[in-house]
């Protein structure tokens, strides 16, 4: 089986940080991709935009409250996982998340424009035991 999600976006703020009860920093960011594409018959330019929560663990988090910040192009990599979670008024809800697993940055920390700035994966910091 297979579950894997790749995406290229723009980041819509800085990353939110926090840390696990062990001291595990994680970073979650929204990252927001755009489909454009021309309408069949009136040749009309259309654009659609989907927002994708994004969650960072250990080293790769580190990297992400670093060096990525609002707006920055990034390729991130790993698998969907949903959530379960009770709001204040104790309805359930649901979260799909994006538990990432590499990240490339596509734009400069400095001006968001230029070449890619690094290539991160996970490597070992990325633990199975982690509560994603």
């Amino acid at each position: 089986m297979l579950n894997k999600a790749q995406l290229i976006g723009r980041l819509g703020g800085d990353p939110d940080v926090r840390y696990l009860p062990n001291g595990t920093p994680t970073a979650s960011i929204t990252l927001a991709t755009t489909r454009r594409w021309k309408g069949r018959n009136t040749h009309e330019r259309k654009e659609e935009t989907e927002w994708h929560r994004i969650v960072f663990f250990a080293g790769l988090a580190k990297v992400v409250i670093e060096y990525v910040k609002k707006g920055q192009q990034i390729y991130v990599e790993g698998r969907l996982k949903t959530r379960k979670w009770q709001d204040r008024d104790g309805v359930e809800r649901y979260t799909t998340e994006i538990i990432a697993s590499e990240m490339h940055m596509l734009t400069s920390k400095s001006n968001g424009t230029g070449p890619a700035a690094t290539n991160v994966p996970a490597g070992d910091d990325y633990d199975d035991d982690l509560p994603y």
